[in-house]
């Protein structure tokens, strides 16, 4: 399957190599494309790809120096507004009036897609319900189903747990956003702090249905990236009214890129560096060839590789 290619790279180079002849003598930045330290503000929903991404780049580049700050989305946008970094990674883009208040200090951002992500929801290896509909998802979040013997009347689960990993994240704001159409989630909802901590809930509470980032459950010894971890199971999702293994799909990196599994985002970089110095280097280097097979590599869909897209059917 062919991904269209990603020209808002171009536009943001362009944009940088604009901006950079108005800077006066007075920028306090000495960073170049190749060179130099920055800080980042990363959603930490994305913090293994991207980590894998400085990882690269820096050694490629041993004078360049990325230092990331991982957060939650909110912050993260924060931090560019205030200007304390001035290249974010995020999954959405900024609103109107976001662009309006840095337009008013006199900065300009730039979007680039990079990816396509997925949530994934995960349950206790131990948990033998792992088939839901979108329906099913959607009346768990919002409390109207709250008993495992929702789904099997002879059940020896109890209350379902749900469970996210900040108040903040962006994963709580897909919820409410994309799955509950706006709807309030339940309030009985749990906040573990990290992905990695509702990984660890999830592994040890036969009744928690945990939601997290599938890049926080890639299996890393798995090349074909047809597996996941092993610590807890990843469900299947349905769009039909009854889930069956015929018609629930994983977030397998085929499946996502196919849209056969439902619940789907796209990952964004925003730079507002007006010059051009290490933040449009790195931008650069994500959506080049290079950082966007470390991306096919981990799982998610990048936006400007093609994917070979294999019959998974068997792992359901």
């Amino acid at each position: 399957m062919n991904i269209k290619i990603n020209f808002a790279l171009y536009a943001v180079i362009a944009f940088v190599l604009v901006c950079s002849c108005k800077n006066d003598k007075t920028d306090r930045h000495t960073d170049t494309v190749r060179s130099g330290v920055i800080q980042i503000g990363v959603d930490e929903n994305f913090a293994p790809i991207i980590q894998q991404e400085i990882d690269v780049f820096e050694a490629k580049n041993q004078t360049a120096g990325i230092v990331p700050i991982y957060t939650t989305e909110n912050e993260a946008i924060n931090l560019l507004l205030k200007d304390s970094v001035r290249m974010i990674v995020t999954s959405h883009k900024l609103t109107k009036d976001q662009h309006k208040y840095l337009e008013s200090k006199k900065m300009f951002a730039q979007e680039a897609k990079i990816a396509t992500d997925a949530i994934a929801l995960i349950v206790n290896k131990n948990n033998p319900d792992t088939l839901f509909t979108v329906s099913e998802i959607r009346k768990i979040m919002t409390g109207e189903i709250t008993e495992w013997k929702a789904f099997r009347n002879n059940s020896i689960l109890g209350k379902i747990k749900l469970v996210f990993d900040n108040e903040q994240s962006s994963t709580i704001r897909y919820a409410i956003d994309s799955i509950c159409g706006g709807k309030p989630l339940y309030e009985g909802l749990y906040a573990q702090g990290s992905n990695q901590k509702v990984i660890e809930y999830v592994s040890s509470d036969l009744n928690a249905i945990g939601v997290i980032g599938v890049d926080w459950v890639g299996n890393d010894s798995d090349t074909t990236n047809l597996s996941f971890n092993n610590k807890v199971t990843v469900a299947s999702l349905s769009n039909e009214t009854v889930a069956l293994k015929t018609n629930s799909y994983k977030p397998y990196q085929a499946y996502m890129a196919l849209q056969y599994y439902p619940f789907l985002r796209d990952i964004y970089i925003i730079i507002t560096d007006p010059r051009v110095g290490l933040a449009t280097g790195f931008t650069s280097f994500i959506c080049s060839d290079k950082g966007q097979r470390i991306i096919l590599r981990a799982g998610i869909v990048p936006a400007t590789q093609s994917l070979r897209v294999v019959n998974v059917r068997k792992n359901l």
